[in-house]
């Protein structure tokens, strides 16, 4: 006689969330949510003033008061994974709150976003700039931002036009938002904060990344020894998008070790 496995209990996934970046919003990882759900309990969230949670942003905006409202949002034991700026919120979450995260993801993210004497990255005058169109024209300003996170794709028009298509369903930031998430990229320093990580930590990156140069990688190897870091060749800030099976592969690879 068959064996009836009828009332065997059923495998629970991990969760996984998932944090976007400056200027876009959760449905940015609506292709990746997609291919990933069969394997974890995936939750893509809005960082407070994006997206669907465009009307509830802490004053103030600072990395401390967004990390603590997101932190009360996701379950405990998540695998955290931040884009961009999302990965600095990741980042505090994981130093502040340890129940929260199992394990620790930044996607093409970077402890700190600006150039300072030898660190690589964003020149301060690029940022300077962010906040003056957003004077001028918020909604051209965003669409100038999200071309950078393609640039440098082999298939850079495709990747932009769903990267907009993705953002576009969710309401646009305010102003205020918007300069304040500037702001905590041009401010905030995590790099002295890194080596107190407890969790098993993977970062990713896109080798053309403009927004967080290749030079930085090694430099943040040294700053979490713990850590692993993977370089996507020919992708830029989104690998997630633009080498979707690559970088699938690479996080369950880690992910199921």
């Amino acid at each position: 006689m068959a064996e009836n496995n009828s009332n065997s209990t059923p495998i629970t996934k991990k969760t996984l969330v998932l944090l976007h970046g400056w200027g876009v919003n959760s449905a940015i990882f609506e292709p990746l949510s997609q291919q990933l759900s069969p394997y974890f309990q995936v939750v893509c969230l809005d960082l407070p003033g994006f997206g669907d949670s465009i009307n509830t942003s802490p004053i103030p905006y600072v990395l401390e008061s967004v990390a603590e409202m997101v932190a009360n949002q996701i379950p405990d034991n998540s695998i955290l994974a931040g884009w961009s700026l999302g990965g600095l919120v990741a980042t505090k979450i994981a130093l502040n709150h340890s129940e929260k995260v199992s394990k620790l993801i930044h996607i093409a993210s970077s402890p700190c976003f600006v150039v300072k004497d030898a660190w690589p990255g964003i020149k301060a005058n690029v940022l300077a700039s962010f906040h003056q169109q957003l004077d001028a024209n918020i909604s051209k300003t965003l669409s100038g931002f999200l071309k950078l996170q393609a640039m440098g794709s082999p298939h850079v028009r495709e990747d932009i036009r769903l990267i907009q298509q993705l953002v576009e369903q969710k309401p646009q930031p305010s102003k205020l938002v918007l300069d304040s998430g500037l702001n905590i990229l041009e401010q905030v320093d995590l790099r002295d904060q890194l080596a107190n990580i407890q969790q098993p930590f993977l970062r990713i990156y896109g080798k053309l990344d403009s927004l967080v140069p290749n030079k930085a990688v090694e430099l943040i190897d040294q700053l979490a020894p713990n850590s692993k870091s993977v370089v996507v060749e020919k992708a830029s800030h989104a690998p997630f998008i633009s080498h979707q099976v690559e970088f699938i592969d690479i996080l369950k690879a880690w992910l199921d070790n």
